[in-house]
C-alpha cells in the first residue's frame, strides 16, 4: 500500500505532530470526503506500507519527523511556484522555501524531492515571458537538488474560479503553450531537470514533456527494491496516470489560502 499524504492538505507543513502520533499508534482513521459517515481505518504499520508520498509547499516543520520513517521509504512532491501573496497569501517567502528544498534534498537525495511548478497560471501580467523568466530563476536555484519537475496548466475548477473571480486569469493560447514548453524543456536540460506533465488534457510529448505519475510505482519499486506492478488509481480524473494509493488527508484544512486551490472551499 502507498500512502498519499496528501492531495487534500499539506500534512508536512501543518500536521507533523498529528502524523507522528498516528505513526506511533500505527493507524489513522480517514473520513470519506464525499460521505462523512463513512470512516476507514488505515494501517500505518511498517509492514503494511510500501511507501509514503508527501505533497507539500513547506516541509520545514516536518524535518524532525523524518527519523520516525527510517524503516519505510518515502519521497516528496514539493510545490514551488513563482506567485506573489495576492495568489498565495500565507505561503512563506520563496527564499525560505528554496532553502528548505535544498536542505531536504541534501538529506534524503535529489531523486526523492520532485519539484512541482504547478499550476501554470496566465493572466494579464503573467504571460509566457514571465513564466520563462521565473522558471529559469527557480531551476537555477534548485540545480543539483532535484531531477524532475512536474507541470500543469491551471484547471478552471468551479471552486477555484469563485476565489479567482477578481483575478484576471485566462487560458493560454496554443502558440503560448508551444513557446513556453520549448523554453522550459531547454532550461530543464541545462539544469539537469526532466520536465513532465501532470494529468494533461492535451498531449505534450511533442515538446519533450512526457506524462508523469506523481504516485509513481516505478520510483517506489526502486526505493523499496521490490516490484510494484502498476494499477491505475480509479479515483483520479481520466488523464491522471498515478498508481493507486490511499490518501489520509482532509479537505479544507490547509492554511496557505492559495486562491487557485481545488482542495479548499
Amino acid at each position: 500500500m502507498i500512502i498519499s499524504a496528501s492531495r487534500r492538505t499539506d500534512i508536512p507543513a501543518f500536521f507533523g505532530k498529528w502524523f507522528q502520533e498516528r505513526l506511533i499508534e500505527g493507524f489513522v482513521e480517514v473520513r470519506n470526503p464525499y460521505n462523512p459517515d463513512l470512516v476507514k481505518r488505515v494501517s500505518l504499520k511498517s509492514g503494511d506500507v510500501d511507501c509514503y508520498v508527501f505533497w507539500t509547499r513547506n516541509p520545514k516543520p516536518f524535518l524532525k519527523t523524518l527519523p520516525l520513517l527510517h524503516d519505510c521509504p518515502y519521497y516528496f512532491l514539493f510545490t514551488l511556484t513563482p506567485y506573489d501573496p495576492d495568489l498565495e497569501p500565507e505561503v512563506p517567502p520563496k527564499s525560505t522555501i528554496i532553502s528548505t528544498f535544498k536542505r531536504l534534498s541534501d538529506h534524503i537525495g535529489k531523486e526523492r524531492v520532485i519539484w512541482r511548478y504547478d499550476p501554470i497560471i496566465y493572466s494579464g501580467t503573467m504571460d509566457t515571458l514571465y513564466h520563462i523568466k521565473m522558471f529559469e530563476r527557480l531551476a537555477k536555484a534548485l540545480k543539483g537538488h532535484t531531477t524532475k519537475c512536474v507541470i500543469s496548466f491551471l484547471t478552471f475548477y468551479r471552486k477555484a474560479m469563485r476565489k479567482l473571480k477578481d483575478f484576471p486569469v485566462r487560458q493560454p493560447e496554443p502558440e503560448e503553450i508551444t513557446d513556453l514548453l520549448q523554453s522550459m524543456t531547454q532550461i530543464g536540460h541545462e539544469n539537469g531537470v526532466e520536465i513532465t506533465s501532470c494529468a494533461s488534457e492535451i498531449p505534450l510529448e511533442k515538446y519533450g514533456v512526457n506524462p508523469n505519475r506523481c504516485i509513481d510505482n516505478l520510483l517506489v519499486s526502486r526505493l523499496t527494491r521490490k516490484e510494484i506492478s502498476y494499477i491505475k488509481d480509479k479515483n483520479q480524473r481520466g488523464p491522471c496516470g498515478c498508481h493507486e494509493s490511499t490518501d489520509i488527508g482532509t479537505y479544507n484544512t490547509c492554511r496557505y489560502g492559495c486562491l487557485y486551490c481545488y482542495a479548499k472551499g
